[in-house]
């Protein structure tokens, strides 16, 4: 009971702190010499992180098992990485991949303590394929690399949307500048050009930044994933006599690897970098959701104990 009313508590107090963490986000955009509201964020996140450290202790002391058995301990861990990887963002002083990170957390978290999950929030007694020493390594290093693919890939996302609104707006003024005659065009479009030196300037590094970034994560996830299929293979081998079934959640954590590969060979080619790589990365980010959650919906296969019924209370 008192596991229980400890875990309660700590859910929802990461959930409200990473909420205000989000709202001083949006407060930064509009004020920044009031207030330091970024370093007020900061110290939120820094005390979600420990909040969920603090949850999944108190779940794997009062289940006696790591708590990575279901949909609801996987969320609560992924909340747990995506806070992680915020820190490690602090550090490196990124803001951008710390604003991903702040909105991931408060996503995940408000789905963990939401009505949807109830009826697997209790801890239960693990099936046998479960009772196992690989339990930890296998699936940390999935949802790890989730975490890190996610984040990676939601970077190449911006990147694509800063790339075409600064290529569209860029067409229009020049198209502007056509409606004058030839001298005034070719002042205004001196003019434009000069202008748009200076703006695109920062525009660019922005976009570097997140391709950089959007790059070193996706390595990390890929790492990390492709670990997690490797121990998963030889789990499967000693639990069900086969390294590889092509289980719906196998072929899709199959597919996820093979869309980032292909991601990771893009990069080697210059002519491919940027928002063409960028392209494959944003696909991944739907790859993953449905590795992640929606092969959990059907309820079918070997890993059919990560599903759930949607409950609404």
């Amino acid at each position: 009971m008192i596991f229980s009313t400890l875990e309660h508590i700590l859910t929802h107090i990461s959930f409200s702190i990473v909420s205000i963490v989000l709202t001083i986000r949006l407060i930064n955009l509009l004020i920044t010499e009031i207030i330091k509201p970024y370093d007020l964020a900061e110290k939120g996140v820094k005390t979600t992180f420990l909040c969920l450290t603090g949850l999944l202790v108190t779940r794997w002391i009062y289940s006696g098992h790591f708590p990575l058995s279901d949909l609801y301990e996987s969320v609560i861990f992924l909340s747990w990485s995506f806070s992680l990887i915020h820190i490690v963002a602090y550090f490196k002083k990124n803001k951008n991949l710390s604003t991903i990170t702040a909105s991931s957390t408060i996503f995940t978290q408000g789905f963990a303590t939401s009505g949807l999950l109830t009826q697997i929030k209790k801890p239960a007694i693990l099936v046998p394929a479960l009772q196992s020493e690989w339990l930890i390594m296998h699936v940390s290093m999935m949802i790890l690399s989730y975490a890190a693919l996610l984040c990676g890939s939601l970077l190449s996302a911006a990147l694509l949307v800063i790339t075409f609104r600064k290529k569209s707006n860029d067409l229009l003024r020049l198209m502007e500048s056509f409606s004058f005659d030839k001298i005034q065009y070719k002042n205004e479009r001196s003019n434009i050009f000069r202008n748009l030196s200076g703006k695109n300037y920062y525009k660019a590094l922005l976009i570097q930044q997140l391709d950089c970034w959007s790059y070193r994560m996706i390595s990390l996830g890929f790492l990390f994933l492709t670990i997690g299929i490797l121990s998963g293979a030889v789990w499967a081998n000693e639990a069900w006599g086969s390294y590889w079934s092509w289980d719906p959640k196998e072929t899709w954590a199959f597919i996820t690897w093979l869309i980032f590969a292909i991601y990771l060979h893009t990069r080697t080619n210059k002519n491919f970098q940027g928002a063409n790589s960028a392209i494959v990365a944003a696909l991944g980010f739907l790859i993953i959701w449905i590795c992640y959650f929606g092969v959990n919906l059907l309820g079918i296969g070997l890993h059919s104990y990560g599903s759930f019924t949607l409950t609404f209370s």
